[in-house]
């Protein structure tokens, strides 16, 4: 390979390297535009904020904290930290962000799709939104 591009392609892994390092260092977790389309069946249920709540104590609350700051005991040594719900930041996205991520998930946080059913991850998304400040 001639040298000019040996050097290309060095600039090419130095910039996108730097670029991902850049990108968990920020820890941005962005959903797809497509999730702020979709809509709580659940909205404004109190009885599904209950069952949230209840699957939250049970599944979420070691990493995240009992309070939602992503504070738990679990989720001290993760990397990234555990999110912390009561931010205006994390607050601010739409429900259908948060049922993507509860969905998807990302290392270090399993996906969910397979282990809660649709109803209740967004059981989920309704008590999430009980943290807010």
């Amino acid at each position: 390979m001639h040298f000019s591009k040996l050097w290309i392609v060095g600039m090419g892994f130095c910039i996108f390297s730097t670029w991902g390092m850049k990108a968990m260092q920020d820890n941005k977790w962005v959903a797809p535009a497509s999730a702020d389309k979709l809509a709580n069946p659940v909205k404004g249920d109190a009885s599904a904020v209950k069952a949230g709540e209840v699957l939250y104590t049970q599944m979420c609350a070691i990493c995240h904290g009992n309070k939602g700051r992503g504070d738990g005991m679990a989720g001290m040594s993760l990397n990234p930290r555990p999110s912390n719900f009561t931010k205006t930041a994390l607050q601010e996205q739409s429900d259908g962000a948060l049922f993507w991520k509860l969905t998807s998930g990302r290392s270090p946080m399993a996906g969910y799709e397979k282990i809660l059913k649709e109803e209740q991850r967004w059981q989920l998304v309704n008590y999430i939104r009980t943290f807010k400040k």
